[in-house]
């Protein structure tokens, strides 16, 4: 069992490109730290240097109390599993299994009982005896996890090891992974595209843009309180709405958008005036499960038009704009709406919404920095 320490880690390739900037976090021993982001945010490329498959450029990398930024990858104490499984066709469950021990020289008996151990946990005993190309994806995956446990490494590392499985088997396969991690009990460092297996797996997210860590914290964290626009916006699904309004600052705060006043009380009122916040443009935020939807005209609620009616079972998700200009997403649950609402929810017909200030987010146009986001103190 291992911390991990990144401090100033940066990743230049030989044509000066930078994919890694600056990297610094704390992983704690037992902890399961997902970094998430779009593609060539630079998130793969740290899994790789944690590994030893990538040169550290600049930095320090250490692995409990050892700096291991020139250590070979075999002696790091890692286990990595890749998106494509690294399965040896030619050979069996068993033996793929078996192999990172065997290169060890370690004796039958306990490659036997490490190798029977990690298909238990993982359900796979049954295929011990068969070759890859006889299993599904689902199962595959599987024995590339099997084959990263029976080393009992101080890390586990994972690059992306659901993204070639359909949606169905995603779900159960993260579901698996929550289980084999309390049955471990060690450290994971989990990398994803995905922000719903980001927010499922993770103790805390590390979530990076263009080689840059945007933001660090829990699920919850990351989701209530967004550092800024861009964490904002790939955290949930569907993404925040962003709508352009004005801050005012004066015996107290309103923000005035879309025809209506909010007035901002409690918590968001006290941040901004510690922050000294004056009156200004900003862009407020609102998640689509945080409107209501109304099918009448109330007071304060402001008028949209529908552009898009998707389905989703549970809910629908109505694209809307107010002007022709601002488009919305908005979230209605399917399962109080009468036969005629349903039936007016059509592209043309007026429909109207509300929120609550308590939902609301505040962020700079120009700096896109959330004006409500304030740094947790964490104890040492």
């Amino acid at each position: 069992m291992a911390s991990v320490t990144l401090k100033g880690v940066k990743k230049i390739y030989d044509n000066k490109v930078v994919a890694v900037h600056d990297f610094n976090l704390q992983i704690k021993d037992k902890e399961f730290v997902v970094f998430v982001g779009p593609s060539g945010c630079g998130k793969s490329t740290t899994l790789r240097m944690i590994a030893g498959l990538e040169d550290i450029s600049e930095g320090t990398l250490r692995i409990g109390d050892r700096v291991v930024n020139d250590v070979e990858p075999k002696d790091r104490d890692i286990a990595m599993v890749f998106q494509n499984y690294a399965l040896y066709p030619h050979i069996s469950v068993y033996e793929n299994m078996a192999f990172p021990l065997r290169i060890r020289k370690m004796n039958n008996e306990e490659i036997h009982r490490r190798v029977c151990q990690a298909a238990e946990i993982l359900g796979i005993t049954e295929y011990l005896t068969r070759k890859p190309k006889a299993l599904s994806g689902g199962q595959r995956q599987r024995v590339a996890i099997g084959r990263a446990i029976v080393r009992e490494p101080a890390v586990f590392l994972m690059d992306e090891p659901l993204s070639n499985l359909d949606a169905k088997l995603r779900n159960q396969m993260r579901a698996e992974i929550i289980l084999l991690r309390k049955r471990l009990d060690t450290t994971f460092i989990y990398v994803t595209h995905d922000q719903t297996e980001a927010m499922t797996l993770g103790d805390r997210i590390v979530i990076m843009k263009d080689g840059f860590i945007q933001q660090v914290g829990t699920p919850q964290e990351v989701f209530d309180t967004p550092k800024n626009l861009f964490v904002a916006g790939f955290i949930g699904a569907p993404q925040m709405n962003f709508i352009p309004a004005r801050l005012n600052a004066q015996n107290g705060y309103t923000v005035d958008v879309l025809g209506t006043r909010v007035e901002l009380t409690g918590a968001k009122a006290q941040i901004l005036g510690r922050k000294n916040i004056q009156s200004q443009d900003v862009l407020l935020g609102v998640r689509p499960e945080h409107t209501t939807v109304c099918f009448d005209k109330n007071e304060g609620a402001i008028e949209s038009t529908i552009l898009v009616n998707e389905m989703m079972g549970s809910e629908l998700h109505l694209h809307v704009t107010t002007d022709g200009k601002n488009k919305i997403i908005l979230r209605l649950p399917t399962i109080d709406l009468t036969d005629a609402q349903r039936a007016s929810l059509v592209s043309g017909n007026k429909l109207y919404f509300t929120f609550a200030s308590k939902v609301v987010h505040l962020f700079d146009p120009k700096t896109e920095e959330s004006l409500l986001f304030e740094e947790i103190k964490t104890k040492a």
